[in-house]
């Protein structure tokens, strides 16, 4: 199946990537390492490496911008970058005891007005050249208005493009306003929503129904290890896949969000895209690297991935 992806075109719309610098042991002392991070990235990354064409549309500002560019352009992805005049969010972490330490973390930049007028710009001619846009959340409240996702999903679909987001908050809220093909959150984030407060089918059935009346035409929620649940065309959806243990499960869910947008993109019918993304995020938790999966190993998982009706 992932031979019929590979040709797929996304945009990500990530408005707060961050520099990561990371302290690690070494066999001649400490090592250091810069990454690009930051959940637009991370689905960008998975989305490439599905064989994807992949447009990043994001701020990049300051010294910890310069840093990032040059990160993300020896990803290979397609970077579409608004300048700004705030300096991009870093942090410092210090692992050498085994356990992450954070030593300083800075805060992404509020945009300014112009700044999110080039930015919304880029991100909507880069989603009407693409398959899907994939829209990712801030990583703090006051980079930019809620608002801008309803006016970018509204906008998208408007024009024949999907849109599927991954957010949580004022954004999420906005975003269904703007109307959504596909709604994908975690069951940890249905909770902080204030959505449900159990994990079973009798706890979630009307909050997704709800999630798909206020505007998300499919709705995808995980749940760990346990079967995702999904509604799609009015049925509620059983999606269960391998069970691995997992190294790190942090980026499952947007190594999950990442493959669903490219299936989206490439036709695939919202099943199979789902059996896609439920592959990519259980081979990720077998990683240590956020967002990451090779295809080859997506595709012979996909077997593994079984839907049917939730009971």
């Amino acid at each position: 199946m992932t031979l019929g992806i590979q040709h797929s075109s996304v945009a990500v719309f990530a408005p707060s990537p961050i520099l990561t610098v990371t302290v690690e042991n070494g066999p001649d002392g400490g090592e250091v390492h810069f990454h690009p991070g930051g959940q637009g990235f991370w689905v960008a990354r998975m989305a490439a490496s599905l064989g994807a064409r992949v447009s990043l549309c994001v701020p990049l500002g300051g010294e910890s911008g310069d840093v990032l560019r040059a990160l993300l352009d020896a990803e290979g992805i397609e970077v579409l970058a608004v300048r700004t005049g705030g300096a991009n969010a870093a942090y410092l972490h210090d692992r050498r005891s085994g356990e992450r330490q954070p030593i300083v973390e800075t805060q992404s930049p509020g945009l300014g007005r112009h700044e999110l007028d080039e930015l919304y710009g880029v991100a909507l001619t880069a989603g009407l050249d693409s398959g899907a846009m994939l829209l990712t959340g801030p990583r703090h409240g006051h980079v930019l208005p809620a608002e801008t996702y309803t006016r970018l999903a509204g906008d998208l679909r408007a024009n024949g493009r999907p849109v599927l987001a991954d957010l949580t908050g004022e954004p999420l809220r906005a975003a269904l306003r703007g109307g959504l093909d596909l709604l994908k959150l975690s069951l940890e984030e249905l909770h902080a929503e204030g959505l449900a407060s159990g994990a079973g089918l009798a706890d979630l059935d009307a909050p997704i129904r709800q999630l798909g009346r206020e505007g998300a035409e499919c709705v995808l929620v995980s749940r760990g290890p346990d079967p995702a649940l999904a509604l799609v065309g009015g049925r509620l959806l059983e999606v269960s896949g391998p069970r691995f243990a997992a190294i790190d499960p942090r980026g499952a869910g947007d190594s999950m969000f990442a493959a669903l947008g490219v299936g989206v993109a490439a036709g695939l019918e919202l099943e199979e895209a789902m059996r896609l993304g439920v592959a990519a995020g259980a081979l990720n938790v077998t990683r240590h690297g956020l967002g990451s999966g090779h295809v080859k190993e997506i595709d012979r998982l996909l077997g593994q991935v079984r839907i049917r009706d939730a009971v």
